[in-house]
């Protein structure tokens, strides 16, 4: 009986996917264990930890760049990208964001000018890390809210990805967008925004008590979204270069811009949020 419809090799393959669908839970839960703590230590002094934090993440993040698009960090002039964001990360808390910018454009028309193979894709990733790398500086650099936007924005990234994991996982259903991302799914979307604003509510009402309820499941709702939408541009990038993780530096996660991914695409949006409600201004205020 049991070899009908699959016999026992069917029964073996149910904790099999069982197993397949949580294989990777331990590693996440061990890096988050060590990472995440550094990242709110860093957050919540600020200053030059905090900075350090950030030019090591962004310098991470272009060497990955460069070997995707299988270019070794020392050959010119790819080697401009790295430099420049870490010359960026350092001058740019110096009240100095206006000659940073200035300076990464022409880094980005150098890279793109040069006559190297991809290099558009060279130039797309000073677009793609500096915007990032400088918005969390200038978000932190507020000396009133800047603590509190920046872990209000981390936390909600965070939930925004467990949620999706967990929901994903245990719901499952049609996919999200399967020829980018053939792992995620519809529910694993909804779970990702009804955390992202759960984890507001949470941290805004400990913070700094919110006086618009709307406007914050408004603003959650949007970062949500966002994230999400960096993690599917991350996966249609990697999809382009042929990988399956940008890199192995974080078990669990793979590379750096696996595990920032939504984090890149939501601290420039969180940044002009602030720039837009003036300085001394909570994102959902």
């Amino acid at each position: 009986m049991l070899t009908l419809r699959g016999g026992s090799g069917g029964l073996a393959r149910v904790p099999a996917e069982r197993s397949a669908r949580w294989g990777d839970l331990g590693l996440r839960v061990a890096s988050a264990a060590v990472l995440a703590p550094i990242a709110l230590v860093c957050i919540w002094y600020g200053g030059p930890a905090f900075v350090a934090l950030v030019a090591l993440a962004g310098v991470g993040l272009a060497v990955e760049w460069l070997q995707l698009c299988r270019y070794r960090p020392t050959t010119w002039p790819a080697w401009l990208l790295p430099v420049a964001v870490l010359g960026g990360s350092v001058l740019a808390p110096f009240d100095a964001f206006g000659p940073v910018i200035a300076a990464l454009v022409v880094v980005g028309i150098i890279l793109v000018a040069w006559p190297t193979p991809a290099r558009g894709w060279l130039a797309a990733g000073v677009a793609y890390i500096a915007p990032a790398v400088l918005a969390l500086l200038w978000l932190r650099a507020d000396p009133v809210v800047g603590r509190i936007n920046l872990l209000f924005v981390l936390l909600l990234i965070w939930a925004t990805d467990v949620g999706a994991y967990l929901a994903g996982r245990l719901v499952g259903g049609p996919r999200l967008a399967p020829r980018v991302s053939p792992g995620k799914t519809w529910s694993g979307a909804v779970g990702g925004l009804v955390a992202a604003v759960g984890a507001a509510w949470a941290t805004a009402a400990s913070l700094h008590p919110p006086a618009a309820p709307l406007k914050l499941i408004i603003l959650a709702v949007g970062l949500g979204v966002t994230a999400q939408a960096g993690d599917l541009l991350e996966s249609l990038i990697k999809r382009y270069f042929g990988v399956k993780d940008s890199g192995h530096v974080i078990p669990g996660h793979g590379g750096l811009f696996d595990r920032l991914d939504a984090l890149l695409a939501v601290a420039p949006l969180a940044a002009i949020l602030a720039l837009m409600a003036g300085r001394g201004v909570v994102l959902w205020e």
